[in-house]
């Protein structure tokens, strides 16, 4: 169940997560809201339930998802964030109620559910610390998104359509245009950045939107950086922009508990920079599958990305390393196995 009203990374991986249960063979059904930013995919055969979730108390959305459990009638029932969980109460006997956190939140509204799953290991530990029962939180990580190469014509169209030259040193970050995300700090580290490194151009191409585009917009003018930093808007897919990149950068704060961008990087086999938040100081292992270097520092993210793309030697075994551990600790596969066994564990 996923009542966000916008389409964010914790949506792309809970649908994505949904459909290959179902290319499993697993009996899957996906609630979401009614006319958001989600509703309009493609879920090709997967059952899909199309609920209010308008707030987290009217009665009109928790009838409906009461409804929808007791005509579905699940062996498990899980929710994303907080607006689905606060939605969904059930009783002790009965379907389980597994309430998947993807981030540091108050847990007040998480409490209700009869298990937790945390995407990384800090995370089911802090909610063991803040009272949540140890035997009930259970640590299953994201899996990378399936590689989809794009046709070179389409990559060609793009760099033309966004003035990118051919020779150009093309650095991709992707996310939500909101302060954990560290954007500012990479706009910062752009202004540091010579203009070519081994006379190619440097290029930043901005894949997102949020609330504060409009700021770092003219962050970017304020600093002189307003031809060298490309911005897409939000992509539903964002597969022709991973292609086209040399470098993946992604500068977000402590804030951040997982990013998925990182596995979305080793996938795509492109070496990596990355700030040193939670949850890449516990997956990445700097200068072996990425390139670490402290939470917003414009100055240390600046010379990271200049220390890796001076050294095509140290990209190429960073991309490499970095392909070789997703496809070991973050594939699909293993990472469905550990779900469908907690499922069956559970449901006996």
């Amino acid at each position: 169940m996923v009542a966000s009203k916008a389409l964010g990374g914790a949506e792309r991986w809970a649908i994505r997560f949904s459909l290959a249960l179902a290319e499993r063979g697993v009996p899957v059904d996906l609630a979401i809201r009614r006319g958001s930013g989600v509703d309009d995919l493609d879920y090709g055969s997967l059952q899909v339930h199309r609920l209010p979730f308008l707030t987290t108390w009217d009665p009109l959305s928790r009838d409906a998802v009461s409804r929808t459990i007791a005509r579905v009638r699940p062996d498990i029932v899980q929710t994303y964030m907080g607006r689905a969980t606060r939605l969904t109460h059930l009783p002790s006997k009965g379907p389980v109620h597994l309430a998947r956190l993807g981030g540091y939140y108050a847990l007040g509204p998480f409490r209700h559910a009869h298990g937790w799953i945390g995407n990384t290991k800090q995370l089911c530990d802090w909610m063991v610390q803040n009272g949540l029962p140890a035997d009930r939180v259970h640590h299953i990580y994201n899996f990378a998104e399936p590689v989809h190469p794009v046709a070179p014509e389409r990559v060609a169209e793009l760099r033309a359509r966004h003035g990118v030259p051919d020779e150009a040193l093309v650095m991709v970050t992707l996310g939500r245009l909101v302060g954990f995300k560290g954007h500012r700090h990479l706009v910062d580290a752009m202004a540091r950045l010579p203009e070519t490194i081994d006379g190619r151009p440097l290029r930043l191409i901005i894949v997102g939107d949020g609330p504060l585009g409009p700021d770092l917009h003219r962050q970017a003018i304020d600093v002189g950086q307003e031809k060298r930093i490309l911005w897409t808007g939000w992509q539903k897919d964002p597969s022709a922009y991973l292609q086209m990149a040399d470098l993946v950068v992604f500068p977000s704060l402590d804030a951040e508990p997982m990013g998925n961008v990182i596995l979305e990087a080793w996938a795509w086999r492109k070496p990596l920079v990355t700030a040193n938040f939670r949850g890449a100081r516990e997956i990445v292992r700097h200068g072996e599958d990425g390139w670490a270097v402290p939470c917003a520092d414009a100055a240390g993210l600046a010379e990271g990305i200049r220390e890796v793309l001076s050294n095509p030697t140290l990209m190429s075994a960073l991309a490499e390393r970095g392909h070789a551990r997703v496809q070991r600790d973050f594939s699909r596969d293993a990472i469905l196995d550990q779900y469908l066994a907690l499922y069956r564990d559970l449901a006996r």
